[in-house]
């Protein structure tokens, strides 16, 4: 019997088409920063969210007997990677040892323009710098150099800025007492304008992008998670 003729019910058991849907739908979910209904995760995919539905609970169950160090959760109508709870002591020795070491330049990046911007929101953040930024932000909010400043108004999103702890490490008591911008981000009045101009949703979204532009997003996003 092939595995076309096999009945979709079996548990484990998938068509042709959920198979080659599981890798793309791995790749979204893994730079997701909050739980994806099946039904987005279908549309983004361009698959039956049938199918989608059937490949993420295979995936969540595939992981589980595999004794993988995540796992992949449905929390209330959305699906989200999770560090296993076995590995919770492992994770948060990693985190502290982690506050001790030196930052990425990715990281002091988009430190940077949150310092020289702020309060902002991290999609104008990812905007300025030309790649997803959501791994390096969470890496700056975990290590007490960033955190969350309320929400902005016109797009909803959460606004963030630097601490009391990054003043404490520049050795400075005011955000005022900055160096002048230029040394660092020389364009930045003029790209906060270019910005705009192309993106007229407001400072809180950043333009849609398709094709190579998307994959050297999601590309970027994966390099500054590994280096951080």
């Amino acid at each position: 019997m092939t595995d076309h003729q096999r009945d979709p019910s079996v548990q484990g058991v998938l068509n042709l088409a959920e198979r080659d849907v599981r890798p793309a739908l791995e790749a979204v979910l893994m730079i997701a920063d909050q739980p994806l209904p099946h039904l987005v995760l279908a549309q983004a995919v361009g698959a039956p969210p049938k199918d989608v539905a059937h490949a993420l609970e295979a995936l969540s169950r595939e992981y589980t007997e595999q004794g993988r160090g995540f796992d992949l959760r449905q929390v209330g109508e959305g699906w989200r990677f999770y560090s296993r709870a076995d590995y919770a002591p492992v994770v948060e020795q990693f985190v502290v040892e982690g506050q001790q070491a030196r930052l990425t330049a990715a990281a002091l990046e988009t430190l940077a323009v949150v310092a020289y911007r702020q309060p902002v929101t991290r999609a104008r953040v990812s905007a300025i710098r030309g790649v997803n930024v959501d791994g390096v932000m969470r890496t700056l909010v975990t290590r007490g150099l960033v955190e969350e400043a309320g929400i902005d108004g016109e797009s909803g999103a959460h606004l963030f800025r630097t601490t009391a702890y990054f003043l404490e490490r520049m050795g400075l008591t005011d955000i005022e007492q900055l160096p002048e911008i230029a040394p660092f981000l020389p364009e930045m009045a003029d790209l906060d304008q270019e910005l705009d101009v192309v993106n007229p949703q407001g400072p809180g979204t950043l333009p849609s992008r398709s094709g190579d532009s998307a994959s050297e997003e999601s590309s970027a996003l994966e390099a500054d998670t590994r280096r951080t």
